[in-house]
């Protein structure tokens, strides 16, 4: 694996800070987001929120993260490894079996 331009391996379960421009608005924010995998300089994220209203993996400040949060696997997009400006911490092997599984069961069709 390459190193980013942080000088780290960006690996899956990293909770990095990026830049993300949301589609409502033209001002670009810093969020977290839970990296899924990295290939050629592209970066596929989980978005992450402190609204716990929110459907989606629970995240606890007792696990790394800032806040209290949700990982939301119904917010994946892509970045450019250039948008990451730190990597925050790295999530439980259990947690990234939670995402593994929860993403499993969104893109599986034959599943009802």
């Amino acid at each position: 694996m390459k190193k980013t331009r942080l000088g780290n391996t960006l690996k899956p379960g990293d909770v990095v800070l990026t830049s993300v421009q949301f589609a409502d608005s033209t001002e670009i924010k810093t969020r977290p987001a839970v990296v899924l995998f990295e290939e050629l300089g592209n970066v596929v994220v989980a978005g992450v929120t402190s609204n716990l209203k929110m459907k989606g993996i629970p995240l606890s400040r007792n696990e790394g993260a800032i806040k209290d949060s949700v990982i939301k696997l119904n917010y994946i997009f892509t970045i450019s490894e250039d948008m990451i400006s730190s990597v925050v911490f790295h999530l439980s092997k259990e947690k990234k079996r939670q995402i593994l599984e929860g993403l499993h069961e969104r893109l599986n069709p034959l599943k009802a």
